[in-house]
């Protein structure tokens, strides 16, 4: 494995351990507790109005962001920009465009051209720019639910009308049942929305499954939005597969990626829109152009610098991490009787199933909430299919993790 300086990226695939301790010397302390309350931190300073849950000795494990600084070479390119001085308008973006082409390549084998880039205020905002752009009022979009709850926010707020497609809960993993799914289109949708890889339920959807939703949305003629911002963050012994690998629907394809989960700067607002069907792309740039809308020059700096060498071994380090923190917390969770956790392909998002314990959902967040003092998401915000459900951030130290498995053990001992 070789760094090639000529056009600043990695040969081969994914940076090898032995690749990454010997050419970069990255040195990652995710151990560190880094205290974020009262620093405008929507995950620990709004747990307590939000849940109850007390500032002081509360659990934050909600909102999707980590408690881990990103790596070093984005550290220093907000510096730079802060020791320069000077905030104007961001110019010339070879470099942003360049480092988003290297990073799609090298990691996930996908060739993207510089002009089918585009670039949104994170993908919640892309999601929203594709309702606008590619639905009218009234429209109906798809949804396999329960998936990310901002989805249905945003569809709902544009008027358009959301389309719960339930996925299968087959034995604590999610599967899509496309016989289903066919019956309930009535030719009002016209948008479907893709979670790959799924937040909440952390599948890696198989290459039969992508192919199962690109047959779906040919035969009901659907744009497909392909959600993909988790695709960075999946578990050793998992592949993610990017539904722009299959050829046949890029004409009804719009791709959606961000730095964002992948290093820990959602703060930063930047996410990729990718579209190479000309068709959809010029709809998608006339809404961008009348919107009046451009990047924020902070975020083009931190993309560049994360979409890079360095970026690549810190990630393969948090991925290890990751994986311990998840098989800690699954241990922790499935040894309490009634509870189970499923198993996370992909993402730091631990989708935990009380049905089992017989318990009102009042019941059980309680002992969540009040008892072990750990804020979670509620699953019914998630759709069809939430019931019953708590979403839970692992993505925080290990210490942590451990100390809020032992408040959920001590919450519901007497199941035990």
């Amino acid at each position: 494995m070789k760094c090639n300086t000529a056009t600043g990226g990695l040969q081969g695939p994914r940076l090898s351990v032995a690749w990454r301790a010997t050419e970069l010397e990255i040195h990652m302390n995710f151990d560190e507790i880094i205290d974020r309350r009262g620093s405008h931190c929507s995950k620990w300073d709004k747990m307590e109005s939000l849940y109850g849950v007390p500032a002081d000795t509360g659990i934050a494990m909600w909102v999707a962001d980590m408690d881990f600084r990103p790596p070093a070479v984005v550290q220093d390119a907000v510096q730079a920009q802060a020791d320069h001085g000077i905030y104007g308008y961001y110019g010339d973006d070879s470099k942003y465009l360049a480092a988003i082409q290297w990073w799609m390549q090298t990691r996930h084998n996908w060739k993207v051209e510089p002009e089918w880039i585009f670039t949104t205020h994170g993908l919640v905002n892309g999601t929203a720019m594709c309702v606008d752009a590619f639905t009218a009022q009234g429209d109906g979009v798809v949804l396999f639910t329960p998936v990310y709850h901002a989805f249905a926010k945003v569809i709902n707020a544009a008027g358009r009308n959301v389309v719960e497609c339930a996925l299968v809960n087959n034995a604590g993993r999610y599967e899509m049942d496309f016989d289903a799914y066919d019956a309930q289109m009535t030719g009002a949708e016209k948008m479907l929305v893709l979670c790959s890889p799924h937040n909440p339920g952390g599948r890696v959807w198989s290459k039969d499954e992508l192919q199962g939703v690109a047959d779906f949305a040919k035969r009901h003629d659907l744009v497909l939005v392909s959600d993909e911002i988790h695709h960075d963050l999946v578990m050793p012994g998992h592949i993610h597969t990017p539904m722009a690998k299959f050829e046949d629907i890029t004409d009804r394809l719009v791709m959606m990626t961000a730095t964002t989960k992948t290093f820990n700067i959602a703060g930063c607002h930047s996410g990729n829109v990718i579209i190479q069907g000309a068709g959809l792309r010029a709809k998608f740039a006339g809404r961008m152009n009348a919107l009046g809308l451009s990047p924020n020059s902070f975020g083009m700096f931190m993309v560049t610098a994360a979409y890079s060498p360095e970026g690549a071994a810190w990630l393969d380090e948090l991925i290890l991490y990751l994986d311990g923190n998840r098989k800690l917390f699954d241990d922790a969770i499935n040894a309490i009787p009634g509870l189970s956790s499923m198993p996370l392909d992909a993402t730091y998002l631990a989708w935990v199933d009380f049905e089992g314990t017989g318990m009102s959902a009042e019941e059980y967040r309680k002992r969540v909430e009040n008892d072990a003092r750990i804020a979670v998401n509620h699953g019914p915000t998630f759709g069809k299919g939430g019931d019953n459900f708590l979403r839970f951030n692992i993505a925080t130290p290990r210490a942590r993790v451990e100390e809020a498995c032992k408040r959920l053990a001590d919450a519901f001992k007497d199941l035990q």
